[in-house]
C-alpha cells in the first residue's frame, strides 16, 4: 500500500533539511561519541529519526529551545519524566529549598508521612515503598510476590515495556518465550522465569495460570510500549477474577497510565490490583520509584520478614530491594509538591480536555486525508496508529508497522517544530500545554497529509 522507494526518498529529504537546521547538534554529537557508548549519555537520546538528537539548550512548561535556537512544543516531556511540564516554578522551588536543607541522610522528614498518606489516597493502596526508579520499583514488588507465594514465574505480556526488569524482556515467537530483539539473556533462562500472552487473551491468560506456578501478573492496564493498546470490554476484570482463584498476585505498571487522572487508571477505572507501581512524572524529574500494596499483601510479607530489633541486631534487612538513596529528603520534597501542587486534580482536567481536542483534530485531519489510520487517546496521552483499526496487542501492532512511514512522521514534525515520543507517534499532554499548542500540531500534521498526497505515497488511500 506504501511505496517503499517513495517514503525513503521523503525521509532522505527531511532527514537533510533537518541536518541543516541543526549544526551545532551535529556537532556535538560528533563528539559525543568520543567518551559515550552510544555518543550521548542515554542510548534512548539517540533514538529520534532526524539521524542525531536535538541538544537541549533550555525548556519551560510545554516548550524545549535548543542549541540551534529553535523551539519546539514537546509532546514527548522525557518519554514521561516531564509529565509536570518543564522547570515547573513550584518544583524547582520545593527541591531548591530541599537542597539547601540537604538532598539524603538515610533518615525520614516530616513530609513523608503527608506523602503516605496521599498515596494512598490517590491510588488506594495502604502500604508504600520508594526506590529510585520504577524499574526498581517492578523488581522490588516481584520479589516480594515471590516471596509470599514461593512460586517462582512471572506473567508479561507481549510487547510489553517494565524498564530493564529481567522477566519482562521477553517476547512472544509462535508458544515460546524468547528474549526481546538485541537484548542478551543474561545467564539467565527466560521461559524459566517468564510467561508471555498476548494482551486481550483471556484463553490465553486462563491456561497460563492455569498451572497455579505463576508468582505475579506485570501489567500496565492499557499497553504503551506498541502504542496506545486499549484493554477489551471485560479484560481487566476476567485478569483480577482469574489472578484471585488462581492465587496470582496482580501488579499494575501505572508508570505511563498515571497520565490517566490524580490516581492513575486504577483509580479512574475503580481497579484492585495487588500492587502498584509508578515512577518518573511523579518525581517531576527526580530519580523516583514507587510501589504500592494492598494490606493482605503486605500482612504475608511482613510475617516473613526476619524478626530482629533494630537497636540491638544492627544487620542488613533490606531482603534484596532498595537502596540508601531511596526515599531521599529531595525525593520526598519532589513528590509531595508534584501531588499536592502541580499534577492536581485541575491539571489533569486540562491535560486530558486538551488531549481529547488534539484526538478528535487529528481524526478529522486523517478523515480528510482518506488515510487509513486510527487515533487512540488514554487520559493525558494521544496515539496515531498507521492502521485502520485498534489493535489487540503488540503483534496487531507489528503487523501493520511501517518504520520508514514512522521515521519520516517523527522528522517532519520535528522539522516544524514538534517533538513527539520518539519510539511510536504518542503525544503527551501536561499542565503547561496549551490550546495554541494542539492547533499548531494540527497544522503540521495536515501539511504531512498533503505531503502524502503530492508524492502519491499512499496510491491506496489517495485514488
Amino acid at each position: 500500500m506504501v511505496p517503499t522507494s517513495i517514503l525513503d526518498s521523503l525521509l532522505e529529504q527531511e532527514q537533510a533539511l533537518f541536518a541543516t537546521q541543526h549544526p551545532h547538534s551535529q556537532q556535538l554529537f560528533a563528539a559525543g561519541q568520543t567518551n559515550y557508548l552510544y555518543g550521548t549519555p542515554s542510548h534512548w537520546m539517540r533514538r529520534w529519526a532526524g539521524g542525531f538528537p536535538v541538544y537541549v539548550n533550555s525548556a519551560q512548561g510545554a516548550h524545549i529551545t535548543c542549541v540551534d535556537g529553535i523551539n519546539y512544543i514537546d509532546f514527548c516531556l522525557g518519554d514521561s519524566g516531564s509529565m509536570c511540564g518543564h522547570a515547573s516554578p513550584a518544583i524547582t522551588g520545593a527541591v531548591a529549598a530541599q537542597l539547601s536543607q540537604g538532598a539524603t541522610f538515610m533518615l525520614p522528614t516530616v513530609d513523608a508521612n503527608w506523602v503516605g498518606a496521599e498515596l494512598e489516597r490517590r491510588f488506594g493502596l495502604p502500604i508504600w515503598g520508594f526506590t529510585t526508579s520504577a524499574s526498581d520499583a517492578n523488581r522490588a514488588v516481584i520479589r516480594i510476590a515471590r516471596m509470599i507465594t514461593g512460586r517462582e514465574k512471572v506473567l508479561v505480556f507481549n510487547g510489553c515495556y517494565h524498564g530493564s526488569v529481567e522477566e519482562a524482556l521477553v517476547a512472544l515467537q509462535g508458544d515460546r518465550v524468547v528474549m526481546r530483539k538485541g537484548i542478551h539473556p543474561n545467564a539467565v533462562d527466560p521461559a524459566r522465569i517468564s510467561k508471555v500472552i498476548e494482551f486481550n487473551d483471556e484463553s490465553a491468560l486462563e491456561v497460563a495460570l492455569a498451572t497455579e506456578d505463576v508468582a505475579c501478573v506485570l501489567a500496565e492496564p492499557v499497553m504503551t510500549n506498541f502504542g496506545l493498546i486499549e484493554p477489551r470490554e471485560g479484560f481487566l476484570d476476567k485478569l483480577r477474577e482469574v489472578t484471585r482463584r488462581t492465587g496470582t498476585l496482580l501488579i499494575l505498571d501505572e508508570t505511563h497510565t498515571f497520565s490517566n487522572g490524580p490516581g492513575g487508571y486504577t483509580a479512574a477505572h475503580g481497579l484492585s490490583p495487588d500492587f502498584l507501581v509508578v515512577g518518573k512524572s511523579v518525581g517531576g524529574g527526580i530519580p523516583v520509584g514507587l510501589y504500592g500494596m494492598n494490606r493482605e499483601s503486605a500482612e504475608r510479607f511482613w510475617q516473613l520478614v526476619p524478626k530482629v530489633n533494630p537497636a540491638r541486631v544492627r544487620q542488613s534487612s533490606h531482603l534484596g530491594f532498595g537502596g540508601t538513596l531511596a526515599g531521599s529528603a529531595v525525593q520526598i520534597a519532589a513528590v509531595k509538591v508534584v501531588l499536592h501542587e502541580v499534577l492536581t486534580h485541575a491539571a489533569f482536567a486540562k491535560m486530558i480536555d486538551l488531549a481529547q481536542r488534539l484526538a478528535s483534530g487529528a481524526r478529522r485531519v486523517i478523515s480528510d486525508a482518506s488515510l487509513p489510520w486510527y487515533v487512540a487517546q488514554s487520559g493525558a496521552r494521544v496515539e496515531i496508529m498507521y492502521a485502520p483499526n485498534p489493535p489487540r496487542n503488540a503483534t496487531d501492532v507489528a503487523r501493520e508497522r511501517n518504520n520508514v512511514l514512522e521515521a519520516l512522521v517523527h522528522v517532519f514534525f520535528m522539522n516544524r517544530g514538534v517533538l513527539i515520543t520518539p519510539f511510536h507517534s504518542m503525544m503527551l499532554l501536561c499542565p503547561a500545554s496549551e490550546t495554541a499548542d494542539i492547533d499548531r500540531t494540527l497544522i503540521v500534521l495536515r501539511e504531512f497529509t498533503v505531503l502524502l498526497r503530492e508524492s502519491r505515497a499512499y496510491t491506496l488511500a489517495y485514488p
